[in-house]
């Protein structure tokens, strides 16, 4: 990797260098809320492990066949200031409801009460978005005030027409409700489309662009 790049893409070297720090099944058991950190939700099976190994680079998140596997709020460190959060994901019909209600409840209380929480990368299967728990999702940042980037992914599963017929039609119901905090792109990890665009958006929820640079990538 180039200086250029590493000026360029600065969330780049971190991500590199992430490493698991600790799970926690209640959000008494997070770390210590301090520094910045972004969480990756999404409903169950909606490639949000593999969209958060495709963004760092690295093997970070355990992606499973069988949805429904992350049943923890897994950190990730990058630096001592910064981390990555891997939500559980929600949402799957075969897990029981005294566990769904259990990952509601901490779900809940984690995004209501994190201060070091600075935004959330929200995955949206492209061939069904907007599901009840995305607009969830969006209302809660919403009524928090707090950015929110959706990835549609699996962005491969379509032909490119309809690929962006679908971006187009979800992007217009998107800014119509949740315009003021929600941003959204296309997204494929294996193809890796879309990788630099949603590290971009890390790099400056996590202070790691400087004001030129935001306002520069605002009016690209």
């Amino acid at each position: 990797m180039s200086s250029k790049n590493a000026t360029k893409n600065p969330i780049l070297g971190l991500c590199q260098q992430a490493t698991f720090l600790i799970s926690a099944a209640k959000v008494n058991q997070c770390p210590e809320d301090s520094g910045l950190e972004v969480a990756f939700a999404g409903r169950s099976n909606a490639g949000k492990s593999s969209a958060l190994n495709a963004l760092t680079h690295a093997s970070l998140a355990r992606t499973s066949k069988t949805p429904g596997r992350t049943q923890l709020l897994n950190f990730f460190r990058l630096d001592d200031e910064r981390r990555l959060v891997d939500l559980p994901g929600y949402g799957y019909a075969k897990v029981p409801i005294p566990l769904k209600l259990h990952w509601q409840q901490h779900l809940e209380a984690y995004l209501s009460s994190r201060n070091a929480l600075a935004g959330v990368m929200l995955m949206m299967d492209i061939r069904h978005p907007l599901t009840d728990f995305d607009r969830l999702m969006l209302d809660w940042a919403q009524a928090s005030q707090l950015p929110i980037h959706v990835l549609l992914t699996k962005a491969d599963k379509l032909a490119y027409g309809a690929a962006k017929n679908a971006l187009l039609k979800t992007r217009k119901e998107i800014l119509d409700g949740w315009g003021d905090v929600a941003t959204l792109q296309l997204f494929s990890a294996p193809k890796r489309q879309g990788v630099e665009e949603a590290q971009l958006v890390l790099a400056a929820w996590l202070g790691l662009l400087d004001e030129e640079e935001e306002e520069a990538g605002e009016e690209a």
